[in-house]
């Protein structure tokens, strides 16, 4: 029989290492949201998860990296992630396809396919210099994670001109665009309710 969860389980990243990347203060701002939505909430940095440049010589020699493999085990145990992911010359941050590319790979021949991702729920926003606010870079981002099983929501927030964007490490000036991230994010653990 089918039954809702009521508390679902949204993991939090952004897809830089910069210690003051603008997209690790909009995760922070989706994280505070998701947790007034009622989610059980865990924002993680990539940066406390290093991962070589993936390479199945390397895999094949000597299985997956342990922080790879923490990456992958934090990504199962959660029902959907909200991830703010930059834009890199109009495409995915390399850290972010590394860190992809790791956790979808099987670790044994009983494993299921992208079993990380396949039935996830996701939200994705972006911040940037740029005027798109990083809107090039989410469509990269979307391709990749729908193509591996990953159930996105339609909508996504993008900010532009994101050096002059933020009031401090969790806020953004433009109070319309706060607003946009934080009901991304309560759409995202409302969504994750009803699929996970």
């Amino acid at each position: 029989m089918y039954k809702m969860i009521t508390t679902p389980r949204i993991l939090v990243f952004a897809g830089s290492l910069r210690q003051e990347s603008f997209n690790k203060r909009l995760a922070r701002i989706g994280a505070g949201a998701a947790r007034e939505a009622g989610a059980d909430v865990t924002l993680v940095d990539l940066l406390d998860y290093p991962m070589p440049i993936f390479n199945q010589d390397d895999e094949e020699a000597h299985g997956m990296p342990e922080h790879a493999r923490r990456f992958k085990q934090l990504l199962r145990e959660h029902h959907g992630f909200f991830i703010a992911s930059p834009e890199y010359n109009s495409g995915i941050s390399g850290v972010l396809k590394n860190a992809i590319d790791w956790a979808s790979r099987a670790e044994s021949p009983e494993e299921p396919p992208v079993v990380a991702f396949r039935g996830k729920t996701g939200a994705l926003v972006s911040a940037s210099i740029g005027a798109l606010g990083g809107l090039r870079g989410l469509v990269n981002v979307r391709t990749i994670l729908g193509n591996i099983g990953m159930i996105l929501l339609p909508d996504q927030v993008c900010i532009p001109n994101a050096e002059e964007a933020f009031l401090g490490p969790d806020s953004l000036k433009d109070r319309r665009k706060q607003e946009q991230v934080e009901a991304l994010a309560h759409q995202l653990v409302e969504f994750t309710r009803k699929v996970a």
